[in-house]
């Protein structure tokens, strides 16, 4: 058996006896109480300043930045890491990957903790482009998800992207670059700053103007983009020799995703923020396991990268090939889990639901007489039922992860790709 470091065990005891106090003492009440009532004025007395705002009204800015809003969103990431992996920049990736879900999980844990409302519509006018933005609009509002992913990932200028070629990214991968580069220009550094800074006013302006968040939200993620930023600089390269190089990873990030299912507040009432979550925290544990089992054979420092060794027709047979597998891995897990998951579930004595992927569950499930030893161990059995989209959705998105930098390499490879 492979011997688990003592760190591992402290760390995950740590955060279980925290789920565990916070839950008793009821902390999120608590902080809510000593927050929300101030938040809310900001925000109410925040309504002039978003309409003064709104009056630029034109359907060019509201274009503008309702493309931006989406240029800057989770769903982006989602869909350009893949390729940012096949291309080459596998260690970028992956690091990015982390930071992002760290990020979500932080600022919706905010979010759903303090519970503030967006600026009231009307009087304020709201404008969702997109299904992901109506999604977006029934989180709550402190603080801006867009600003503190921004912040956290905004990138250096068209210059340097074109000396370096590679594809413009964000802040984050600005440092990255900047700290790998041995041949450092003033004026390139300078240049790159000036177009996040640009990048980031425009986005917290962007989400004033489309009436999804008050001045505060937007202040409220730029601090905490700071904040977030300057942390994972500090740990980032210790979480990745671990990623690659640690013992026992799989099954510490498989006991760290569902302890992280627990240590989330409840909110005031109920948002997609923790779906959100759920996704993301089963892509981090996706990304981890299948870069650990597979590091020497497709992650390591010398795989040939977009536009130095990886020649742009392989990197598009790559593309071609692996985003149908990774969709139909997900269909797949998808499918297997919504038969799985319920199941086992009830087995252990759980009262189960699904407001979304099997709403036959609501009219079939019944409570069962006696509560199962599992419920009562996770503080359950007070519950009236408990969602079983969340395990299905976790163990979808973590196979989707998986398949990305494992399975999608591994026919790369076959395909001489």
């Amino acid at each position: 058996m492979e011997f688990v470091p003592t760190w591992q065990v402290t760390f995950l005891c740590g955060l279980a006896t925290w789920v565990v106090i916070s839950s008793v003492l009821n902390l999120t009440h608590l902080i809510r109480s000593l927050i929300q009532p101030w938040v809310c004025r900001r925000v109410d007395s925040g309504t002039g300043f978003v309409l003064r705002v709104q009056k630029w009204k034109h359907w060019s800015l509201d274009v503008f930045f309702s493309l931006l809003s989406c240029v800057v969103s989770v769903p982006f990431y989602t869909g350009f890491l893949p390729l940012l992996f096949w291309s080459g920049h596998v260690k970028l990736a992956r690091q990015i990957t982390l930071l992002l879900a760290f990020c979500d999980y932080i600022g919706n844990c905010v979010k759903d903790v303090v519970s503030a409302p967006r600026p009231s519509c009307p009087p304020v006018r709201r404008i969702t482009a997109t299904k992901d933005e109506e999604e977006n609009a029934q989180e709550y509002g402190l603080p801006s998800s867009h600003s503190l992913n921004t912040v956290c990932l905004s990138g250096h200028s068209h210059m340097e992207a074109m000396l370096k070629q590679e594809l413009a990214l964000f802040r984050y991968m600005l440092y990255y670059i900047l700290s790998h580069d041995q041949n450092r220009d003033g004026f390139l550094a300078f240049s790159g700053f000036s177009a996040v800074c640009l990048v980031v006013v425009l986005t917290g302006l962007g989400r004033i103007y489309l009436g999804m968040h008050s001045l505060i939200d937007v202040f409220g993620g730029l601090l905490m983009g700071i904040l977030i930023l300057g942390f994972w600089i500090s740990v980032s390269e210790f979480i990745d020799s671990f990623v690659v190089t640690g013992r026992n990873v799989t099954y510490f990030w498989s006991a760290l995703s569902f302890l992280m299912g627990f240590a989330y507040p409840t909110p005031e009432f109920p948002t997609p923020s923790f779906e959100f979550h759920t996704c993301f925290n089963g892509v981090a544990l996706g990304i981890v396991a299948g870069v650990n089992q597979s590091y020497h054979q497709f992650h390591h420092e010398d795989v040939p990268s977009l536009f130095s060794q990886l020649p742009f027709p392989h990197f598009i047979g790559r593309v071609l090939v692996g985003i149908p597998t990774i969709l139909l891995v997900k269909l797949c897990i998808k499918a297997l889990a919504m038969r799985i998951v319920p199941l086992a579930l009830y087995m252990t004595g759980i009262t189960i639901r699904s407001s979304s992927y099997i709403p036959s569950l609501n009219k079939k499930a019944g409570k069962p007489k006696n509560s199962g030893y599992l419920q009562k161990l996770f503080f359950l059995s007070s519950m009236e039922s408990v969602d079983a989209d969340t395990p299905i959705r976790f163990l979808q998105y973590a196979g989707l992860a998986w398949s990305v930098v494992d399975l999608a390499p591994a026919l790369f490879s076959k395909m001489n790709l």
